[in-house]
């Protein structure tokens, strides 16, 4: 049976000029070696830097590689809480943030160096910009100790893509600092370090065509940050070890290669899936973020009665690979807390699916979830509709 991969937002199958790429990279010198084999190492890692730096339209001598999206996430927390220099005391969370933000802001506020605050979202999905406003309007700039607001720019679970803009100059006035969790836009939507104005952004690889296990801090050159780990020099002394070249050298192809404009052409096979959805019929049928801004590969919806583990036990039986969301929970179906924060019942959140597109998507692969997901939806009401 030939398998259908509907979860890019797991992880995105790598391509084959990526793949190449960390097969030459095997045998790369250590970049911070002086001799010949060394510096064409140090090449290849600046010439990866400045592939993503093009592509999330960054200052290069802001952007940290690191093993990952979650290490970048832990990175800038942690980093603006324990540095020396005006540390942060105050978190500001988005409640639909990803486990990994979440987690890390919880593990902070439980060691006392900082206290934490949720900011619940819209029924969208867009966080509630009156509430983020007046929690930071409660600090002012001269009197009391920095705080950090963490804001995701693209749901991993619903694709919501959130409007920073509104609330940025507010915060910066008020003596604070943004981070932005960009991992599931790169590479999906156009995305600009210069333009968001954060201090800092997190980036993950595979979520754009690199290998897993490699990513990047982008921040603002300069900016004063806590290693999380002590050794030698390299990353400008913000990230001690040597470079993982094989997978960076992946993700700079992956950058490289990432064409925009056909991410974009997915919604057209977005909208035919949940066009598909409406015309099956299902009784409480809930697409999360209709009508808002969302990623272009993005579908999650509720189908009461028809449980997320059977949904994706049932489709991965028919050859076709989708998630009940976040990849992240050790391999375990749970309740989105995403979902039930945007308002979610407990029935809707249990029989939540999420289906994510990418490079190699086509019609036919919709047609044919479509086809199969309809007939399991089938089975698993027939006896509760008698």
């Amino acid at each position: 049976m030939t398998r259908i991969f509907l979860d890019h937002n797991a992880t995105t199958p790598i391509k084959p000029a990526v793949r190449e790429a960390m097969i030459l990279a095997m045998d790369a010198g250590n970049p911070s070696s002086v001799h010949t084999e060394g510096r064409k190492a140090k090449g290849l890692l600046e010439q990866s830097r400045q592939n993503l730096a093009t592509l999330v339209d960054a200052p290069a001598n802001g952007l940290i590689f690191t093993g990952g999206g979650t290490e970048a996430i832990n990175m800038a927390l942690w980093g603006m809480v324990r540095r020396a220099e005006n540390p942060v005391r105050h978190l500001l969370v988005s409640a639909t943030e990803h486990d990994a933000v979440i987690n890390c802001a919880q593990a902070i506020e439980k060691s006392g160096l900082a206290s934490l605050k949720l900011i619940s979202p819209l029924s969208s999905g867009a966080y509630d910009a009156d509430q983020l406003l007046a929690e930071v309007q409660k600090h002012d700039a001269e009197k009391d100790c920095a705080f950090l607001v963490c804001l995701m720019l693209a749901n991993n679970e619903t694709g919501v893509v959130q409007d920073i803009a509104p609330v940025r100059s507010e915060i910066f006035s008020r003596g604070g600092f943004l981070f932005v969790d960009a991992a599931q836009a790169v590479g999906k939507i156009k995305v600009s370090f210069n333009d968001l104005q954060a201090d800092l952004m997190s980036v993950a690889a595979h979520k754009f065509g690199g290998p897993k296990g490699v990513g990047a801090l982008v921040t603002k050159p300069g900016i004063p940050l806590e290693p999380l780990v002590q050794g030698g020099g390299q990353e400008l002394r913000r990230r001690a070890g040597t470079e993982n070249m094989i997978a960076i050298a992946g993700l700079g192809v992956a950058a490289r290669d990432t064409d925009l404009e056909q991410m974009a052409s997915l919604a057209r096979l977005r909208d035919r899936l949940e066009d598909g959805l409406r015309k099956i019929g299902i009784e409480g049928l809930r697409i999360w973020g209709e009508g808002a801004d969302r990623l272009p590969n993005t579908s999650c919806f509720s189908a009461p009665g028809f449980s997320s583990e059977t949904q994706v036990m049932a489709m991965d039986l028919a050859g076709i690979a989708v998630s009940s969301g976040s990849a992240c929970s050790s391999g375990k179906v749970k309740a989105s807390h995403v979902l039930t924060a945007m308002g979610a019942s407990e029935e809707e959140a249990a029989s939540a699916l999420r289906v994510s597109l990418g490079w190699n998507t086509t019609e036919e692969m919709i047609d044919l979830f479509l086809e199969k997901w309809g007939e399991a939806y089938s089975r698993a009401t027939r006896g509760k509709a008698a």
